[in-house]
């Protein structure tokens, strides 16, 4: 048997095995739920687990040498599909879809789509920080920046669908993705604006520089928003396109399936403002929000928030009029934030993953800030969502024993 042929079979197998567990009862189940309670109607808790290779464990589990296909194309589709059978084994909320994702080749990548490339310095630790460098330090250098059309490389993108096709097309659904290159962290203004003017150069331009900044910001939310309207016009946001930063079923919108076009108003949209933890609620509002809300208005619900702390920014989220779930991360003043947003949004709290499952196995620890978020949250339509797991001390069994005990803690 040649190598292709021992991809293609190892790939092959792995579809078969998955798409039995994306068929399962369970998955309509936890449809079911998710549509409840998005469209905040009173349910037990969603429990979710989200990771992906960007997580050092997922690095270390799915490390090159542990995979077997040989050729890359097969490697990737491999990782991608044992991540999905993993979380099959968690037994989370989490829906696994009857269908494998292959992403079309867009224009842009994460480290240049403003037309300049971005600036890392690497820690030499694998998995540790990075150091991340101005791309414009000088206003004069404004021009240099370029907002993208979107486009798809077709020839490309249909190379590779044909190629994953021959291999489990007959088994499963392929959905192609081919979204708009701004779209969640890059397409929420803040996250590149940091990559465009450094971190503290940006905070520093909100009293020294705030004319413009206020240019550079236009600039961005028209490059984004032309970006979208291409998009959409050429059927390229489908019902794939939603993003919540948990699952997007609901009463409101349409539920996700495969290669179906969508207009951004059938669609949940995801924004965050990480790099704006530190400003105050009015500069907030002023040098980022006011700029994102013609772009969220043009989705049908919208998410807001990843790992900032907004228990103070709670009234200035207000002014979203299709908001319908907030961020309530280990950092914020989780009893302050359920206070304020009442039954008004959805409450999607975060506990610190050090606490749950990264430091050491602790069920008395969980139980205790588990059950004092239960108390906060009582009056709340809430979801618990554990992310940024970056390790697990080798022990990854600990992600299904936490899911199995939050569940019996909240009921």
């Amino acid at each position: 048997m040649s190598s292709n042929q021992k991809d293609i079979k190892v790939i092959q197998e792995l579809a078969k095995k998955y798409l039995e567990l994306a068929r399962s009862p369970v998955q309509e189940e936890r449809r079911k739920l998710w549509a409840a309670h998005n469209s905040k109607t009173r349910t037990r808790p969603p429990v979710i687990v989200s990771y992906g290779m960007w997580n050092q464990w997922c690095k270390e589990l799915f490390a090159e040498q542990k995979l077997e296909c040989e050729e890359k194309f097969y490697r990737e589709h491999e990782k991608a599909i044992k991540l999905k059978l993993l979380h099959c084994e968690i037994g989370d909320d989490m829906v696994q879809e009857p269908w494998l994702e292959l992403f079309a080749v867009t224009s842009g990548d994460w480290s240049n789509h403003w037309g300049v490339e971005q600036q890392l310095t690497r820690s030499a630790q694998e998995g540790g920080a990075f150091h991340l460098e101005a791309m414009i330090k000088d206003w004069g250098e404004l021009g240099k920046l370029k907002a993208l059309h979107h486009a798809i490389d077709e020839k490309e993108t249909g190379r590779r669908h044909e190629k994953l096709f021959e291999a489990v097309g007959k088994i499963i659904n392929i959905d192609v993705i081919r979204s708009p290159v701004y779209l969640n962290f890059t397409g929420d203004i803040s996250t590149d604006l940091a990559n465009i003017r450094g971190l503290q150069e940006m905070m520093l331009d909100m009293y020294e520089n705030p004319k413009e900044l206020h240019r550079l910001l236009a600039f961005m939310r028209d490059g984004i928003l032309g970006n979208h309207e291409e998009a959409e016009a050429a059927g390229d946001f489908s019902i794939s396109s939603h993003e919540n930063q948990a699952m997007p079923y609901c009463k409101e919108l349409a539920w996700p399936k495969p290669n179906t076009p969508a207009k951004r108003k059938e669609l949940w949209g995801f924004f965050a403002a990480q790099e704006f933890t530190l400003v105050s609620p009015d500069f907030h509002y002023e040098f980022l929000l006011r700029y994102q809300l013609p772009i969220i208005e043009k989705f049908g619900l919208t998410h807001y928030g990843c790992c900032e702390d907004l228990t103070n920014k709670i009234d200035m989220l207000r002014n979203i009029k299709n908001l319908r779930s907030i961020a309530v991360t280990p950092v914020a003043n989780y009893h302050k934030c359920a206070q304020q947003i009442k039954q008004d949004y959805l409450c999607s709290y975060r506990p610190n993953p050090s606490d749950m499952v990264c430091t050491r196995w602790d069920e008395g620890r969980i139980k205790r800030i588990i059950t004092d978020a239960k108390n906060a949250f009582k009056d709340s339509y809430w979801h618990i969502h554990l992310k940024d797991v970056e390790t697990l001390q080798g022990d990854y069994s600990r992600l299904k024993s936490w899911v199995r005990l939050v569940r019996n803690i909240v009921g």
